[in-house]
């Protein structure tokens, strides 16, 4: 009897052991499939210091600061825009507004009775954010004011300090979109489930830059003349529109940003002083 208690004891740690294996080896398998879930969302880096944004926002961010780099402001005032539109909609275009302002509308919860525009105008990105920036431009000194004071003096907010919370992912997103941090925005994302169309990325980038920057399509490729700030504004702007656009490589100075194993930034050889956005093919 001891001798075959003894077995049973054997045998149900032997068959505890093999299912904790086949558990642990099921586990690492589902962790490691190519297919396994993925997250999408995009991250900026300063200093140090990650902030992140889910991709509709981010490509309402690279709009807000693409129309700053437009106009030749500084990233400063694209920080203090992302900032107040993070407060103001989540970064969000909106159609509807709160019980403060029952017709505030879009990016910045502008309100046509305040005079900013149409409700029409207001539902514009590219309309709201040049309205913005009309009012920035005209705040005394608002390069060197407080971010939270420089946006309350445009928006009038009855809650101004709620634009504090979101100064370091304005700083962050607004460095990267700019330029000014290379290599510093990136966006985790799943495959492209279509092709993507280089006409739609150079109608997008005149929506966003205007005129400048010149593009050339060629097969699945779009080559923007831009270097230095420009040339990475561009670039991570292409980043930031990665999953509306089925982009899935952008070169510039050096540098190369893979959608395919969400790889991120990497060494590259690229052609100076052009930025080669790259989109999807047939699937």
């Amino acid at each position: 009897m001891a001798k075959a208690r003894t077995l049973r004891r054997a045998l149900t740690v032997l068959v505890a052991l093999v299912l904790a294996g086949v558990g642990i080896y099921i586990a690492s398998s589902v962790l490691n499939r190519s297919d396994a879930p993925i997250v999408e969302g995009c991250t900026a880096l300063l200093n140090g210091n990650k902030q992140s944004l889910a991709t509709d926002q981010t490509a309402n961010a690279s709009l807000i600061t693409a129309i700053a780099v437009r106009r030749g402001l500084p990233a400063r005032a694209a920080t203090i825009a992302i900032a107040t539109s993070m407060q103001e909609a989540k970064l969000r275009n909106i159609n509807y507004g709160d019980h403060a302002g029952p017709d505030s509308r879009g990016l910045f919860q502008q309100r046509p009775s305040q005079g900013w525009g149409t409700e029409t105008q207001l539902m514009d990105p590219v309309y709201a954010t040049n309205a913005f920036y009309d009012a920035l431009v005209k705040v005394p000194g608002y390069e060197s004011l407080p971010i939270t004071e420089a946006a309350q003096k445009v928006q009038r907010s009855a809650v101004p300090e709620a634009y504090s919370q979101h100064v370091d992912l304005g700083r962050a997103f607004a460095s990267a979109l700019s330029g000014n941090s290379h290599a510093a925005l990136d966006c985790t994302l799943r495959k492209p489930d279509a092709a993507g169309d280089p006409a739609a990325v150079r109608a997008a980038l005149a929506q966003a830059y205007g005129v400048a920057p010149q593009s050339v399509a060629a097969g699945q490729k779009v080559s923007v003349k831009a270097e230095g700030a420009l040339g990475w504004a561009v670039a991570q702007w292409a980043v930031a529109n990665a999953k509306g656009l089925a982009v899935v490589r952008v070169d510039v100075d050096g540098q190369a940003w893979i959608r395919d194993g969400n790889k991120g930034w990497t060494d590259a050889q690229t052609q100076p002083g052009v930025v080669v956005i790259t989109v999807a093919a047939e699937p």
